[in-house]
């Protein structure tokens, strides 16, 4: 087993209070520690072995944060020495801007550097950043803002990544030893939210990526929205009456999908009642939230039950006033999947009607950093909210991500809206 925890000057104290601080350093840090505690489970193995191309392996995503700090923040500090060169080619991810890059789908080939030498370039950038901390200048400080909300979302990549390859071993074996946490009971009613002109965009101090502005106005008419995310058990009563048989629920493309891939079940879902977690199989919790289903998926069901998709405007306007940092979220190692409860933050990522486009007056950053997002605005689908496995601090109002409609790796799942 690697000991990745023990290997780094800043071990994990406590997670979710230094991710809670405002000192960019303490958050910087904590951020770093957490990637380590999460992968501290893993073999050289289990880390670099790649099971999809759609997903990469964990000393990847260990490896490539910390190429974005070094090629974004300490390579712009005199005297700084880099690691290995080679490493540039091998853990870039898409920037053309910065060179040429190892193919994604080719990721899982790289046995080598091994997992140890990885931990080691972590330790080595670590250092170096606390080093120059007070040397900074204030776009580098941006960029170490970046780069900490640029690890929180590969945290949760990398737990997604591991387990749909721990899903892919016949021993179904478990990445954490965790009890499993008790579900809770859905609210089943709906909220009625007032239509008219509602202010959407990040709007305010403190990070957002570019994606979340400019600010801007949009007019909503009235509509419903769950209280609850649909469930396990609503699930069930789907595939029982024939979701997944019946045409007039899909969209095209939808459709396709399903009879060309076989999908009969979310992802994960055994035919003895059990799920595939991070903590191995567990039995399926009726009253937990779904998870792990396409956008193709969500429309179907919402076409079932006779509603539809929020957009991600109404769900950002019924969620103001709810706490983006509450609700079932990434505190570290340990149980990690969905169980209910109230608040639109947490549990899983809800799709939404809406395509991934830019904001009126959108302009990517400048720079390398601008491939970040404005890039991927073609052919993906926005999820809104947080999931089990979203670091907590990570989520807020403005927050969008993003997926291609079939995807279904990640902790998706859906929440119904009504017209009035």
């Amino acid at each position: 087993m690697a000991t990745a925890a023990a290997t780094t000057t800043y071990p994990v104290r406590d997670a979710q209070r230094d991710l809670m601080r405002d000192l960019p350093h303490d958050r910087l840090f904590a951020t770093r520690a957490l990637s380590l505690a999460l992968a501290a489970p893993l073999s050289d193995a289990d880390a670099s072995a790649q099971s999809t191309p759609d997903a990469s392996p964990a000393k990847w995503h260990l490896a490539h944060t910390t190429w974005f700090f070094e090629t974004f923040v300490l390579s712009t500090v005199p005297g700084y020495r880099v690691f290995d060169d080679r490493f540039g080619f091998l853990f870039n991810s898409y920037y053309d801007a910065v060179g040429a890059r190892h193919a994604r789908a080719e990721r899982g080939v790289l046995t080598r550097p091994t997992l140890r030498a990885v931990l080691d370039w972590r330790d080595h950038v670590d250092a170096a950043l606390d080093t120059v901390w007070g040397r900074l200048d204030r776009p580098a400080r941006d960029l170490i803002d970046l780069g900490i909300a640029h690890e929180q979302q590969h945290q949760e990549l990398l737990l997604t990544d591991i387990l749909h390859l721990f899903s892919r071993n016949p021993l179904l074996p478990a990445v954490y030893d965790a009890a499993p946490s008790p579900g809770v009971p859905p609210d089943r009613g709906d909220t009625f939210h007032h239509g008219g002109v509602h202010p959407v965009g990040r709007n305010g101090d403190g990070f957002a990526f570019d994606c979340e502005g400019p600010p801007h106005d949009i007019l909503l008419q009235p509509y419903r929205l769950a209280n609850a995310c649909v469930t396990n058990g609503d699930w069930a009563e789907f595939i029982a009456d024939g979701g997944y048989r019946r045409s007039s629920l899909w969209l095209s493309d939808g459709w396709a999908w399903v009879q060309r891939e076989g999908i009969a079940a979310p992802l994960y879902w055994d035919h003895t009642g059990g799920q595939f977690t991070p903590c191995g199989v567990a039995p399926r919790n009726l009253d937990a939230p779904v998870t792990h289903i396409s956008h193709y998926e969500a429309d179907a069901f919402a076409t079932w039950a006779g509603a539809r998709l929020p957009t991600e405007f109404e769900w950002e306007a019924a969620a103001q006033g709810d706490d983006p940092i509450g609700g079932n979220q990434l505190d570290g190692p340990g149980w990690i999947t969905p169980r209910g409860g109230s608040g639109l933050f947490g549990d899983v990522w809800c799709w939404t009607a809406s395509a991934f486009l830019p904001y009126p007056r959108f302009r990517p950053a400048s720079g390398a950093v601008g491939e970040y997002n404005g890039k991927f605005m073609s052919g993906q689908m926005v999820l809104r909210g947080a999931s089990c496995a979203t670091p907590r601090g990570h989520s807020r109002l403005s927050l969008r991500n993003f997926f291609q409609p079939h995807h279904r790796w990640q902790f998706s799942g859906l929440r119904l809206a009504k017209d009035v």
